[in-house]
């Protein structure tokens, strides 16, 4: 990847955070100077603790992570992040990395893994995809969380509805179904469409889809 990609994604990590965790002061400086050269926000900890007494944004961000810390290793601070709900992509560095090590870092969820001393190039192609992957991921959880919010404004007959509506059910078929009269059933399924706010029912079974609505009454 050259460089002048990383140029051209400065505007999309503006509003993104890299954080740094490592006990090694000149790297961390060196970090921060390799991060903000491609204007992308950073903030280093000398220590696990020291990452948790802050509060950190609900933005695009990412932890790069060394192995060895002072108090807690990196795949122990790893592991305490995950069960305490904390999510973010985690990037690790050691200098005394081997295969284990590796595949265990891997499989909690780290999404790189390097070996110092690395390239700079590496370690910026690592944050970038790791901070790319972490702006899906709260797009996606910021969507499911309206609709969630769009779905319980619903009265329960209108989620009746809504229900038989993303099965393929016609309005005939549905008030035949609920005992109400076909045009009742066409005001519910107004109602249903505005309130879930999508235009059409390719985007209502979507919708459905992603709350896990898979059942009549869901």
């Amino acid at each position: 990847m050259k460089t002048s990609s990383n140029t051209d994604r400065t505007a999309e990590t503006r509003s993104s955070i890299v954080y740094v965790v490592d006990d090694d002061l000149s790297l961390r400086d060196a970090l921060s100077s390799l991060f903000r050269s491609v204007g992308v926000q950073v903030e280093v900890y000398g220590s696990a603790a020291e990452f948790l007494q802050k509060k950190h944004p609900d933005i695009p961000s990412c932890l790069v992570l060394d192995i060895r810390l002072p108090g807690v290793s990196g795949l122990e601070f790893q592991a305490q992040l995950a069960k305490s709900g904390v999510r973010m992509p985690v990037i690790f560095m050691t200098g005394h990395g081997d295969i284990p090590m590796s595949v265990r870092a891997m499989k909690a969820g780290a999404v790189d893994f390097l070996t110092k001393p690395f390239r700079d190039q590496d370690m910026l192609d690592a944050v970038f995809s790791a901070l790319e992957t972490d702006r899906k991921q709260l797009e996606s959880d910021h969507s499911i969380a309206d609709l969630s919010a769009h779905y319980e404004s619903l009265t329960a007959r209108e989620k009746e509805v809504m229900a038989y509506v993303t099965k393929g059910l016609m309005n005939k078929q549905i008030a035949g179904e609920l005992g109400l009269s076909e045009i009742t059933v066409k005001i519910h399924r107004g109602h249903v469409m505005r309130k879930m706010a999508v235009k059409s029912l390719a985007d209502l079974v979507r919708a459905a889809e992603k709350l896990g609505l898979s059942s009549v009454g869901a």
